[in-house]
């Protein structure tokens, strides 16, 4: 599906002047060839995997130009096609890239058509063996997954299809639920996993002013509008929102704002408060479709399917978005005719991986017009860390941490507490979540003294795990042991509050048992969520 024609918009725009821009920092590092696949998918990004690799689909080429699912390695010098879709066995026309799940490692995406119904599939791809398999067929009513799912705080897969339906998938128990509430119309974009635990999502259209939304997603499936664009501040988001360290939301509209070209925009909810950051009026480029991606120094990259010096895109940035915005255009994609130059017309977002340099994906151009795999170079790059799937976390539970030159790792912490760990490569170690962990960014320490920071901030879950002492009557000081106690703010007795509780540390309460409590599960409620106790106290 050609984003920009459902914008409606016009078909192009002409070639734009501007100033001299760092086209030094843009290399062109593999061009697609539609026997192996072409026109790289239009949504999502590229996904990085624990072998150092990055993952993509791309909508058309292969053996039966129905799409083909890709690995490449970070200078575009080893590509290979890892599937090609077939229709009706495993799907077609994947258009929106892929995931990662936390249980059981897998890579997961979807399909715009095909399957056994012929709406499209949610499937699964086992990295390890490169075999696909269809967890579930959509039917032409429940409409096509144009987006691949997000994983969600309690570890389940959910998403959202082009007639606005919300699925969720559970990876443990291989169980999938079409859940009872719509998106609002055209809801295009991945959601997002936000720090409350809920999901937001933007749509194309809907709101007040039929102009799009950001809307939230509870895990039970409640949607609620958060947002309402009114052309002015932006018309049409279709790109996956993005979110800091502090709980600010940042995006972009394909449309509207002063020009009518699209934004780019923050997000606050407490008061719901929007701030226009950009307006592009063509010259700067035209339809950031692509999103964002925040980089290592604060500053957020994004793309422009239109617009820029030539007309067929560019790539952005906006330094000090959360204080003083300022907009350099990086560099403008070229074309020549259907053949570009350099490739063009950047449908696909940003990514940032763990060498710390920005990747991404045209849907056009290149050598053969098939589109391009590039690379952007940021100034002073660092290696990062991140995890492959989930930023809440389950105490004892092991996490894949994702970086480079890992084979040096002396020290992995989780919000300044020590984490035991298990080297894999270089691109990857398995560390376990401390019981004592707080929320916070996750570090890892080389033997040469440099430090690995992650983006993101860790949210523990909390996690009862024992009583002690199991009984007694009212009045009982109560050992509640476990973990992710930090901020809790209610103890019950089988629903009855404690009448006093003191948090000792991250991994221990004591709470007194309330007079007239009955015998049932203690349950510990913190910022993060809420955990009962797997046995019941009894009350003697």
């Amino acid at each position: 599906m050609n984003t920009y024609s459902r914008l409606g918009l016009a078909c192009a725009l002409m070639a734009f002047s501007g100033r001299s821009l760092h086209a030094q920092s843009y290399q062109d590092l593999y061009e697609f060839s539609c026997p192996t696949g072409c026109a790289p998918t239009d949504y999502g990004r590229l996904l990085q995997g624990s072998d150092g690799n990055l993952y993509g689909t791309t909508t058309l080429g292969g053996t039966n130009n129905l799409g083909t699912i890709f690995r490449v390695n970070t200078l575009g010098t080893v590509y290979t096609a890892v599937w090609e879709f077939d229709g009706t066995n495993s799907g077609s026309y994947p258009d929106g890239g892929l995931i990662s799940a936390s249980y059981d490692s897998n890579f997961y995406g979807t399909t715009t058509a095909g399957g056994s119904t012929g709406g499209g599939t949610l499937f699964r791809l086992d990295p390890s063996t490169s075999t696909v398999t269809v967890v579930h067929s959509f039917t032409i009513s429940e409409g096509a997954p144009v987006v691949p799912p997000t994983e969600a705080k309690d570890y389940n897969l959910y998403g959202t299809t082009d007639t606005g339906s919300t699925y969720r998938y559970d990876v443990k128990h291989g169980t999938y639920q079409l859940l009872p509430n719509k998106a609002p119309a055209m809801s295009y974009s991945p959601l997002l996993s936000a720090s409350d635990g809920n999901l937001y999502g933007v749509s194309e259209k809907g709101g007040k002013y039929h102009q799009g939304t950001i809307y939230r997603m509870s895990l039970a499936g409640a949607i609620h509008v958060v947002h309402s664009f009114n052309g002015a501040d932006g018309d049409a988001p279709q790109s996956a929102l993005i979110q800091a360290k502090d709980g600010t939301f940042f995006g972009t509209t394909g449309g509207g704002g002063s020009s009518i070209w699209g934004t780019v925009f923050s997000f606050t909810l407490a008061p719901a408060t929007l701030n226009t950051l950009w307006s592009f009026n063509g010259t700067d480029g035209a339809l950031p479709i692509g999103g964002l991606v925040m980089g290592l120094d604060g500053s957020l990259y994004g793309t422009t399917l239109r617009g820029g010096i030539n007309g067929v895109g560019n790539i952005f940035e906006i330094s000090s978005p959360e204080s003083s915005p300022v907009f350099a255009d990086l560099f403008d994609f070229a074309d020549s005719g259907e053949v570009g130059v350099t490739g063009d017309r950047p449908y696909t977002g940003l990514k940032l991986d763990t060498n710390g340099t920005i990747y991404g994906l045209t849907g056009e151009g290149g050598a053969g017009g098939d589109g391009v795999f590039f690379s952007l170079s940021v100034p002073n790059p660092t290696f990062n860390i991140t995890l492959c799937c989930n930023w809440w976390l389950i105490l004892d539970q092991p996490v894949l941490v994702l970086g480079q030159g890992l084979t040096g790792a002396v020290a992995v912490n989780f919000g300044g507490v020590p984490a035991q760990f298990s080297v894999g490569s270089d691109t990857y170690l398995t560390a376990a979540v401390p019981n004592t962990a707080i929320d916070g960014p996750i570090t890892v320490t080389l033997a040469t003294g440099l430090q690995l920071q992650s983006q993101q901030n860790a949210h523990i879950l909390p996690d009862v795990a024992g009583l002690d002492p199991p009984s007694g009557p009212s009045g009982t000081l109560v050992s509640i042991v476990g973990g992710g106690f930090a901020g809790t703010s209610s103890v019950t007795f089988d629903g009855m509050p404690a009448a006093d509780f003191m948090v000792i540390s991250p991994a221990l309460i004591q709470a007194v048992v309330p007079a007239g409590a009955a015998s049932g599960k203690v349950e510990v409620v913190t910022p993060n969520g809420k955990f009962k106790s797997p046995k019941s106290f009894i009350v003697n």
